[in-house]
């Protein structure tokens, strides 16, 4: 068969199967155009899911008639200055969306720009292109799209139910607004309103909390950290859940970079590595992050859809949102979600069993781990005048009698306030100004001995095992170089490598706190991390996993009676750790009950 050039409505046919997968991809690059085009209120209309009728109209800045014949060619845009591809400071800016969408549907476009008199109105139909024509219409464009993949019948059986397309329309929406506070949004079915958004105005972190919370909840705003970093021009914004308000799938985590919405791998694993501490491995946090990157530092034309992004520096990226989020959530203390957030947010871990070990760890009885042991097991200090005794780390004394300490006042200088009883010897009971406070005795001492722990590691160092017969790995030139350029910081972790001819590097020692580990695996992992994300970070998540499973076992256990003057050492030190408002596994360690509480529950209000 000869070669031969394609006819202009077939190739934009198969431009749409790039840009118009379903009936959400159209609301996507309709209401991005709403917003380049300087919307305050974008109203959307889906009938049938989107496949009988598309109704988008805003009030932004409109097109004048020779315009709208412009609109609907193939690559015709007015978002790009001259012919930078780089500094893209818009939504949209191939000029695909339109003329793809009238090669599979038909499409009619009404508009009216701001000082004109009257507006108009052009349609397109399988390609076919008509004459503008005067039309009613107040300032603003409306935009209708009918009768979706008419044009292309074969893409009609991969669509799904009207209800299953209109809750990706959905979406796709709320995702726009979180970045676009300022903008009013609405969406219907034909019949009912399914969505309406209030414009927010006001300060700017106030409107976009008070959007995030009127899309993901309300519980979001109350157990919502805000996050503020930057490094070398990057800067990074939003607000991320504590750890006890989380979620079974990571479809809570949104992602804005320069105020697109983006699924990035990237950037989801430095939120799960951020979280690494505090959250069981099969839950996921809610958080949304928005970075703004300079031009020239991301490329968003990398995807048909502009739903991916590709980073110049991903390591610095990544460093700057784990390095923010473990910031913040230090900063929260010993603060945990809400009751009701929690009740919300499903089941949390797997109760008080460890997690899975790291592969390749022993159970825990090499020499360096019994030492890093008994420096955690060293008595905490006294919590403050009127208490008798110490909480122990690890081996509890036989616990005084329950009035062996004078009774603590509870004051506002002690956040969780003044032990008061024991239930079920496991749960302490203590009394606020304004409250209860109710702690799991176990997950709270977990966190603690962990944090203790850690602590003890970064102040001696990580001891290294030398291996009696050096092992060789083999990673390839590339795989090899770059181990051996981070085996300064690798050393500092307790593991010894050197190159070892062309492709491969030697192992002489390795972490003494993992035990009899696979040198080889971990150091594959290794470089596979460093040729993906530029850093190494499973060898520090092998060290924490043991970190975590010795505190689990060394904590004191539910069951366990303890004296009011343990309780309120445990207490204070509570307040004094950082993310004491969850245990090792995402469990929270305590819930605040107010007294406003109580007197609902006894109808005194």
């Amino acid at each position: 068969m000869p070669i031969r050039l394609l006819p202009p409505n077939l190739v934009n046919q198969i431009a749409a199967g790039e840009v118009v997968e379903r009936p959400a991809s159209v609301v996507k690059e309709l209401v991005e155009n709403a917003l380049d085009a300087g919307a305050g209120r974008v109203d959307v209309v889906l009938v049938e899911g989107g496949q009988a009728l598309i109704a988008v109209a805003d009030d932004g800045s409109g097109m004048a008639p020779e315009e709208l014949s412009l609109a609907v060619e193939r690559h015709a845009t007015s978002k790009l200055d001259g012919d930078d591809l780089v500094h893209i400071r818009h939504l949209g800016f191939r000029g695909e969306a339109l003329p793809s969408i009238g090669s599979v549907a038909r499409l009619a476009v009404t508009s009216r720009p701001r000082g004109r008199d009257g507006a108009w109105s052009l349609s397109v139909e399988g390609g076919a292109k008509s004459e503008p024509v005067p039309a009613a219409h107040p300032f603003g464009t409306r935009i209708e799209v009918r009768d979706l993949f008419y044009a292309t019948p074969a893409r009609l059986k991969f669509l799904k139910t009207p209800r299953a397309e209109l809750s990706v329309a959905i979406d796709v929406i709320e995702r726009l607004a979180m970045a676009h506070p300022a903008v009013a949004f609405s969406l219907a079915d034909g019949s009912r309103s399914v969505l309406r958004l209030a414009a927010q105005n006001g300060e700017a972190g106030a409107a976009r909390l008070a959007r995030l919370g009127a899309v993901i909840g309300r519980d979001f705003e109350a157990n919502a950290l805000p996050l503020a970093a930057e490094r070398d021009g990057i800067r990074l914004g939003g607000w991320i859940g504590l750890p006890t308000f989380n979620r079974g799938t990571a479809a809570a985590q949104y992602l804005f970079v320069n105020n697109r919405p983006v699924r990035d791998r990237l950037v989801l694993g430095a939120v799960r590595a951020g979280y690494r501490d505090v959250l069981a491995h099969d839950r996921h946090p809610v958080v949304a992050l928005f970075l703004d990157v300079p031009p020239d530092a991301v490329d968003v034309n990398v995807h048909p859809a502009k739903a991916e992004v590709r980073f110049r520096d991903g390591g610095l990226v990544r460093g700057l949102i784990v390095g923010a989020i473990r910031h913040a959530l230090a900063g929260a203390g010993h603060r945990a979600a809400s009751p009701g957030a929690i009740v919300a947010s499903g089941p949390l871990g797997r109760g008080s069993a460890p997690g899975p070990l790291a592969s390749g760890t022993s159970r825990y009885a090499s020499p360096s781990a019994l030492g890093l042991a008994a420096r955690a097991q060293a008595p905490f200090p006294a919590p403050g005048p009127g208490l008798s005794e110490p909480l122990p780390g690890f081996d509890l004394p036989p616990s005084a009698p329950a009035d062996a300490a004078p009774p603590e006042a509870a004051d506002a200088d002690h956040p969780l306030g003044a032990a008061r009883a024991q239930l079920h010897e496991t749960y302490i009971v203590a009394e606020t100004p304004d409250g209860v406070v109710i702690v799991d005795q176990h997950a709270a001492h977990e966190r603690l001995v962990y944090e203790r722990m850690k602590a003890a590691l970064a102040d001696g160092g990580v001891a290294s095992q030398t291996l009696l017969l050096p092992e060789v790995v083999d990673l390839g030139e590339a795989g090899a170089a770059r181990v051996a350029e981070r085996a300064g910081e690798l050393a500092a972790l307790g593991l010894a490598v050197e190159p070892f001819g062309p492709g491969a590097v030697v192992v002489r020692a390795v972490p003494a706190l993992l035990g009899d580990c696979d040198a080889q695996g971990l150091v594959r992992d290794l470089a596979d991390e460093l040729a993906e994300w530029g850093t190494a970070t499973v060898l520090g998540e092998r060290l924490a996993s043991v970190c975590a499973t010795m505190a689990c076992h060394g904590s004191v256990r539910a069951g366990r009676r303890l004296s009011i003057a343990e309780m309120n050492a445990l207490l204070r030190q509570m307040e004094a750790t950082p993310l004491s408002g969850q245990c090792n596994h995402g469990r929270p360690t305590h819930v605040r009950l107010a007294l406003a509480d109580f007197e609902r529950l006894f109808g005194r209000r």
